[in-house]
Order: structure tokens, then sequence, then C-alpha cells
């Protein structure tokens, strides 16, 4: 693996107000890039000009609900709409999530993890909604247009730069404000970007409607499992919500761990498990061509970008797939050592640990060489369709399985193979199974051709504003 090398003075480190001393960010620092189309001509202006900093402190009350909103792109797409929270209040809000936004605001996520990396809300009640102290805060200056000055933000060039340049590892991938506000656009007038946004909404409208009309992958498979079941899913959800019931002693002697927990003995987890014990007598056990594996542990020296080999972790099938791009290599003698934690196609990987990632699952499709983590588990299955399987792992059936089973060791949930290997499979002939694979894979397809149109319409909006600022 090449090494890059640069030579520099400590007087020209200590320009830079945290002493930077990388090699990514100091060559570009040096060079001073930071204007974001090295090839403009005409007058220039930093984000500094346009973006003026607007914290605002929430003021909670005690007793009182709040909508946190975390910068993952789960909760917030690309569109700006928010699609999911997290609820806070005073007792569990820690004290750095405290901060507002309102409708003059835009927010910049300073994680690379963020789908909308800038992101405003025209119509939206922001007055129940606190956001994560990893969003920067700002108001619109000198009378730039909010909506251009945000498709700017979002811009490739400004993420590419980004990525290139300015992100740093604090634990985790991001910037510092200050950096974000050297970058350098070219000073737009105010009627260029009012024609931009006049070609841009009518494009937004279509994004919207298109939008209305995707169905989620999760609801598909469980509407799915739900009708093939013919499971009661209505009684079970009231169940869910049911916190305090009474159980004997004699209830806890049901499973060999003594099993103590209120998930594991609330009603919800006994109807789920009483109607599988009724409706299959098949676990996951019967249908394993071997015992379910875990455990190759990893250390950075292990990490070689020549490597033959790359390195599957929780975070790469964090999206119910496998994420081969963000893989790592390791070096061929650490994958020598572990050839036997290496994975084929079809091979279906359980997250093992992780309170927001122990219940992902994810398909391996493709025939690569890969060496899978020690918080994964891989589990190798016969005599069943296996995308069925898969899809039934995905489904609120098996995740309630596994959310009621998971058990609390050191600082963190776990799921043991012991335990998934014990859980019920459903009874459906080979035949119904493809079948049902079948109606489930139709419909994504469907989806995924109005997703492949919504991401059309972007790329023209990336395409109008990409030339008001080259030109």
């Amino acid at each position: 693996m090449g090494v890059r090398c640069f030579t520099t003075k400590f007087s020209e480190l200590a320009e830079d107000n945290v002493m930077r001393c990388d090699e990514k960010f100091f060559s570009f620092f040096l060079k001073n890039h930071w204007l974001l189309y090295p090839e403009t001509k005409g007058k220039t202006i930093q984000l500094r000009d346009i973006l003026k900093w607007d914290y605002n402190v929430f003021d909670l009350e005690e007793g009182e609900e709040y909508k946190w909103i975390p910068t993952g792109w789960w909760y917030v797409d690309e569109d700006w709409e928010i699609n999911d929270y997290q609820s806070v209040n005073l007792e569990n809000c820690p004290w750095r999530i405290k901060y507002s936004m309102t409708n003059e605001n835009i927010g910049i996520s300073s994680l690379r993890l963020a789908k909308a990396p800038a992101i405003y809300f025209e119509n939206l009640n922001l007055s129940d909604y606190i956001f994560s102290n990893w969003y920067y805060i700002f108001k619109i200056k000198n009378n730039w247009n909010r909506k251009f000055v945000l498709y700017v933000l979002r811009a490739k060039a400004i993420k590419k730069l980004i990525d290139n340049n300015i992100y740093r590892w604090i634990w985790i991938s991001a910037y510092r404000e200050e950096d974000l506000l050297k970058i350098k656009i070219p000073d737009i007038s105010i009627e260029q970007q009012n024609k931009a946004i006049e070609k841009i909404e009518p494009i937004e409208q279509r994004i919207k409607q298109l939008k209305s009309t995707i169905k989620p992958v999760q609801e598909v498979i469980d509407e799915v499992f739900t009708r093939e079941f013919w499971f009661n899913k209505s009684e079970f959800v009231e169940l869910k919500k049911k916190v305090q019931f009474k159980t004997s002693i004699s209830d806890f002697w049901n499973n060999r761990d003594l099993r103590n927990s209120c998930k594991f003995h609330r009603p919800s987890a006994y109807m789920l498990q009483q109607f599988l014990n009724w409706k299959t007598n098949l676990k996951i056990k019967h249908f394993l061509t071997e015992d379910i594996v875990l455990w190759a542990g990893v250390s950075p020296s292990d990490y070689d970008e020549n490597g033959d080999y790359s390195y599957i972790s929780m975070a790469t099938i964090k999206n119910w797939s496998v994420n081969y791009e963000e893989a790592k290599s390791v070096s061929n003698e650490y994958s020598n050592q572990k050839i036997a934690k290496n994975i084929k196609k079809w091979d279906i990987l359980i997250a093992r640990s992780g309170e927001w990632t122990i219940w992902k699952v994810a398909l391996v499709e493709e025939d690569f060489d890969w060496i899978f983590a020690d918080f994964v588990m891989r589990v190798r299955l016969e005599w069943c369709n296996l995308k069925f399987a898969y899809y039934y792992f995905r489904s609120y059936i098996f995740q309630y399985l596994i959310e009621i089973h998971k058990k609390w060791l050191w600082n963190n949930t776990n799921i043991f193979p012991t335990q998934i290997q014990e859980m019920s499979f459903p009874k459906f002939s080979l035949s119904d199974q493809e079948r049902i694979v079948e109606e489930i894979q139709t419909e994504i397809d469907k989806q995924n051709e109005i997703r492949e149109q919504i991401q059309q319409e972007r790329s023209k909006i990336d395409e109008i504003v990409e030339s008001i600022i080259r030109n």
C-alpha cells in the first residue's frame, strides 16, 4: 500500500486554527483549492458571505415529548422529508440534543452518513422538533435565494470537495463548519438564482408525485407474510402497546436460560410464539447445511488495500444488502488464516449485535472473495428457497423474535447462533415459497422503477444548478 509524503514547516501548520496535519487536508489547504470550480472566472465569494450561524437552543419543558431528528439518512431523505424521528424528553434527552430550527433556517449535516447533507422545511411546523448537534444551523444573508443556496450546498462538487479534503475522523467521519464556510463559489446574481428555481420547482412537484406512489420494501414484505400466515397483525400491534401484565414464577421456567425480562414474557411475545408453534413445527436448524458460524475479528494492521479478500462487517449490511463498496480489503495473510470464515453466493448474513443493527439481514447474491466479521452470523440453508428465507428473516414476524430473544451482554445487546437456530421457520411448500418470492420481487421491481424515475428527476436539478454555478 502506497504512502503519500509531504514536507512542510511548523509555521505553515499553524495557519490552520486546529493545526491539522493530515495529507489530504494539508495539500488542499496549501494550494488554496477552496474554490468549488477552479476554472471559474469572475468574482467569487465564500459560503460565509451567504450563511450566518443561527443556533437556537430548544427550551425543553418537563414532561413533554419531543421529536429528535438525528442526521442519519433514514430520518431525513434526499428531498428533505422527515421519514422518522426518536422521541425524547427532559429525562432521557442528553444535554447536547437541544437545537431547534425555524422555517427560515437551513440545516447542514456535518456527518458523511447523511442522505440529505443540506435540509430546510418550508411548510412543516417545527415547534415539536429537536435537531441533533451534528447539524450546522444557518440563516441566509445578502438576499440570496434560500432554495438555490440549498441546492448549491447539495451539489456533487461540494460533496466531492468535502469527502476528499476536509472530512476528518473523530470517532465518526465529520467536518468543521469553519472549513465548510471557507469554500468559494461564483457570485451569482439573484436574477439567475430565481430563474433556476423557476425551472426546478416543477421538477420538485414531479418528484413529490412519484414519491407518493412508493411503497416501502418493508411494507411490501410484511403485507405478504401477514396474509400468507393468516396472522392477526392488528391484535399483535395492540398487545405490543401493553406495558403492564401479570405472570407466574412457573412461566420463567419455559426457557433454558430462565429468562425473566419483561420483553421476553410480554403478551405480544407469547402470542407470536404460540401462533408460530401452531403454524409450524419446523425450526431454522432443520434447514442448516452446517452450524451457524461467527467470529473473525480484525485489527487495523490486518487491512491491506492490495489484499484479495474484503471484510464484511455489520456496517456493510446495514441496508439489508451487502454494500460491497464500503468493504475494506484485508491482507492475504489474514484471509488465508480465516478462510473458514469466507462467504459464498446465497449465504445469509445476520447482524448479531448493536441496538440499531442487530436485526439487519443480507443475502449474498454475488460470488466474490469475502471474509465476514466477528459480529455477523453466516447462515447456510438448504431445502428451501433462499430468497424466501431472506424475506422471512426481514419480516416483522422474525424481527420481533430477535427483539424478544436478544440479550444484554456487557454494554450491548446480542443474539447468538443457538437462539437463531431454534427459531420457527414457515411451513410452506417450495412452490408456495417461489410464488411468495415472485410476488414480493415483482412489487419491489415496480418500486425500484419509480425510484429510478425520481433519481432521473433529481439529476435534472443537479444539472440546472451546476450549469448556473459553472457559467
